[in-house]
């Protein structure tokens, strides 16, 4: 019995790949070591409270959240369920039948036949069938757990970069709105001019169509903004409705300090990709289990009870029993149990290339954020001399007409490129900021542990 005790093997274990990997980053600096810039809460790096708030809202009352519990919920019951496959399986028969018959022998009348039995089996382990379908059954439970950890991860990340969408689009709207009440101001300059025959009516024209393209704006942006607060309050699991913000887009900190010197091994952190190699475990663990199924099954059974003709009498005559063993297997199958191992050993196979895939793609995403980052950084730079150059150049040509060196349509033109440089330096805040969010993302620095979520609530609810 020690030999069945103990099983065979028949599949081989997952050990991870052996595709190479670059040490580091492209795009990264090589001056220190990695910090604690890429761990858990980093969106605090952004000292917006209100933020932090909506984030710790969203965590709680998400509904892709609360769907990715449920189904951690299921995977860990089901872990339970295979843990057991392997234990005696005991159960209860009985029976009930009244008639002139008793083993094929006519009796002199009809009489009642009352039988009770317990029963037990137990499949004997002896290919590991039932390890490997526990073992499939913990690492879907970890993939689970895993996916978890990514919907926390991509939520907060998407809460971030809206959050800043709607900072950009308040922002607009604030230029939008201070650009129309400036060009009002100056409509009404003009048409007062105009009426004393001082400047030719295309002047007034021009300065009606640029109050009108102001006044366009503010609706565009005013219809934005309620459609972020929207989509920010599904993400928070409410209704539709107004989201409060905290600080301005141009009260954010730009120029946040990546920690140079990152490690490729800081990937491996990154819940998807532990999850899919979860999911490379599971589907070994079930080339074992379609293996196995191609042997014979060896089994024990009993069973224990009574029979008797009177109910008072059941137990009168001793325990009726009996015990034996079985062996049950495929003798002739047409090669279907065969097939069906070469196709869980295929999906074995592909799941590790969708691993090694994953791993690429990660790679792309960060090389990618961190090139996003090192570019806007300059973009934003050149964005900001652009609205102080064009603001300066809008005041003088506005000198200039008053005085009669220039014509109106000069000034329009500064009108026009200060107003935009402003709406693409807000444009462009946004960007930088998302792409910070991006970056923690894509290194897998943003999930929480429950522990750590608890101690947060508690902060929240003393503040309050």
């Amino acid at each position: 019995m020690v030999g069945l005790a103990m099983g065979c093997k028949l599949r081989k274990s997952f050990d991870g790949t052996e595709m190479p990997m670059p040490e580091s980053f492209r795009f990264a600096s090589e001056e220190e070591a990695l910090d604690s810039a890429v761990n858990i809460s980093w969106w605090e790096m952004f000292n917006d409270p209100q933020l932090d708030t909506i984030i710790m809202t969203a965590l709680r009352n998400n509904y892709d959240v609360r769907i990715a519990i449920k189904r951690l919920e299921q995977a860990q019951t089901t872990v339970k369920i295979q843990n057991k496959n392997w234990l005696p399986q005991f159960g209860v028969q009985g029976d009930f039948s009244r008639g002139n018959t008793l083993q094929g022998q006519k009796l002199p009348g009809a009489t009642n036949l009352w039988t009770g039995f317990g029963t037990a089996s137990w499949e004997l382990d002896f290919w590991g069938k039932f390890r490997s379908l526990s073992e499939a059954a913990k690492a879907e439970y970890l993939a689970n757990e895993y996916n978890l950890r990514n919907v926390q991860l991509q939520l907060i990340a998407s809460v971030a970069q809206n959050y800043f969408l709607l900072l950009q689009e308040k922002t607009r709207l604030n230029i939008a709105t201070a650009t129309l009440e400036s060009r009002d101001s100056s409509l009404d300059l003009l048409t007062q001019r105009f009426d004393r025959g001082l400047i030719p009516e295309i002047d007034l024209n021009q300065a009606q169509i640029q109050r009108a393209i102001a006044a366009t704006s503010v609706p565009i942006f005013k219809r934005t903004i309620a459609q972020q607060e929207h989509l920010l309050s599904v993400l928070l699991g409410q209704s539709p409705g107004a989201v409060e913000t905290g600080l301005q887009l141009q009260d954010i900190e730009y120029q946040l300090d990546i920690p140079p010197g990152l490690p490729s091994e800081i990937l491996m952190r990154r819940p998807d990709l532990l999850a899919v190699e979860q999911q490379v475990i599971a589907q070994h663990a079930q080339v074992g289990v379609a293996n196995a199924n191609r042997l014979p099954a060896i089994s024990l059974t009993g069973v224990i009870g009574g029979v008797s003709t009177e109910l008072s009498q059941f137990t009168a005559g001793g325990p009726a029993w009996s015990i034996g063993g079985g062996l049950v297997g495929p003798l002739f199958q047409w090669g279907q149990l065969k097939n069906a191992a070469k196709i869980e050993k295929l999906k074995a196979e592909e799941a590790v290339y969708n691993y090694e895939v994953t791993i690429l793609q990660a790679f792309q995403e960060v090389e990618d954020a961190l090139i996003t980052i090192e570019t806007l950084k300059e973009e934003i730079t050149a964005r900001r001399d652009n609205v102080v150059a064009a603001g300066s150049a809008e005041y003088l040509s506005r000198e200039r007409y008053d005085k009669g060196i220039t014509s109106y349509l000069e000034y329009l033109e500064q009108q026009r490129q200060y107003f935009n440089a402003q709406l693409e330096y807000a444009e462009t805040g946004q960007q930088l900021l998302s792409s910070y969010v991006q970056l923690y993302k894509v290194l897998g620095g943003g999930w929480i542990t429950p522990e750590e979520q608890q101690a947060a609530e508690q902060a929240e609810a003393e503040q309050n």
